[in-house]
């Protein structure tokens, strides 16, 4: 990736012997863009980065792992502006220009030390082949990391994109994933870059969830430093990269999922022949967020009653005589009648598979939306149990 250095380093905040800081460095201050979480209870990083980030550029980006730095009161945001001066003083760049991003436990008060020594150690590591220790470093309860590449040409001028993901545990983004940061080098206005990260994050990171829990820390950040010849100038180079994007953000969304805590199974729930385009997404978000339906596609049971009940809990309109319901190609409902036996037999063949596509048509309408979930395990309870241990 052309003018983006990345690294990534154990500097102690851990109790376990992993990476634990990460770094994000262009050589120039690149356009910026980002969303955050939803959640009144906001981490330090987060209410920084909002105000940050209104003067579209940025640098540097500094993330640790194992300590969100939320609920910390003052002391919090003391200690995430010292964070962007110690990068702002290592790397000899405005602080104007630093953004900072945590993840881990709440309440917890920053070691400040294990960021004086090693934001320095950190600095002396980057490189643009370190994309892997980066992408290590922001880990929490994550199995591996989540990388995307994708490149793509506007004329004859080509440009890249990488994303770099983490996120297994309390996601139901309202904006976002856990952690996500976008780098390219293609040349964009800020307000260009800003209207794609949204349209992107819409139909990616905010259609997935693993257990229905919005985080505290929630960002996704755009960087894009202009470093290559590909410029968006109108509004067909502007498709060509919402389209590039959006592609990065999907796999790094459904990457989230298919990691969730626990989870042994990937699904897509998507509703069509909805009347509105809400009633679409009211009905894939209610089926996405069942326990009952998540257990059951854990437990390989074709338990269909649970998504047709949670789909008429949800708000939409729906018409329980006109339902069909799919998983990948096998009918188990049409017209509002159970197929049998012998179909309910194949569909728990079907849920033996690691993805599962499953498709519930109201008939009502044209409007279509879904969502990425993942199923309920016994895991998952045993790591939530044991996070602070």
């Amino acid at each position: 990736m052309k003018g983006f250095k990345f690294a990534g380093i154990r500097a102690g905040i851990k109790k376990k012997d992993q990476k634990d800081l990460g770094m994000i460095y262009s050589d120039t201050p690149a356009v910026a863009a980002a969303l955050f979480t939803r959640n009144k209870v906001v981490a330090a990083p987060v209410l920084l980065g909002k105000e940050k980030i209104k003067n579209g550029l940025c640098q540097a980006v500094l993330v640790n792992s194992g300590n969100a730095n939320c609920f910390t009161g003052q002391k919090g945001i003391e200690d995430a502006i010292a964070c962007t001066k110690i990068v702002a003083k290592s790397l000899d760049i405005s602080e104007d220009f630093v953004l900072v991003s945590s993840t881990g436990v709440i309440g917890a008060i920053l070691p400040m030390d294990k960021f004086e020594t090693g934001v320095p150690a950190l600095v002396g590591q980057l490189s643009e082949n370190h994309v892997d220790d980066f992408a290590d470093a922001i880990l929490t309860t994550d199995t591996c990391r989540k990388i995307v590449t994708q490149t793509g040409t506007i004329g004859d001028k080509k440009f890249s994109i990488i994303g770099i993901a983490k996120g297994s545990g309390m996601i139901r983004p309202d904006m976002a994933t856990m952690l996500a940061f976008i780098c390219t080098d293609i040349n964009i206005l800020a307000e260009d870059l800003d209207a794609c990260l949204r349209k992107a994050n819409e139909t990616s990171f905010n259609r997935i969830t693993v257990d229905g829990d919005t985080s505290t820390n929630d960002t996704l950040l755009a960087l894009a430093n202009g470093a290559a010849q590909a410029r968006v100038t109108d509004a067909n180079s502007k498709k060509v990269f919402q389209e590039a994007l959006t592609k990065v953000c999907f796999e790094l969304a459904k990457m989230i999922v298919k990691d969730g805590e626990g989870a042994t199974k990937l699904v897509q729930i998507i509703v069509k022949g909805a009347q509105t385009k809400q009633d679409a997404f009211k009905a894939s978000e209610a089926i996405a967020h069942s326990n009952l339906v998540k257990t059951a596609i854990y437990g390989e049971d074709p338990n269909w009653g649970r998504i047709t009940a949670a789909a008429g809990r949800s708000g939409a309109h729906v018409v329980p005589e006109n339902m069909d319901l799919f998983f990948d190609d096998q009918p188990l409902v049409l017209k509002g009648n159970w197929q049998g036996a012998e179909a309910e037999k194949k569909t728990a063949l079907i849920m033996k598979n690691n993805e599962i596509t499953i498709t519930l048509d109201l008939n009502l309408g044209q409007e279509t939306d879904s969502f990425l979930f993942c199923d309920f395990s016994v895991d998952y309870v045993k790591i939530n149990a044991e996070y602070r241990s």
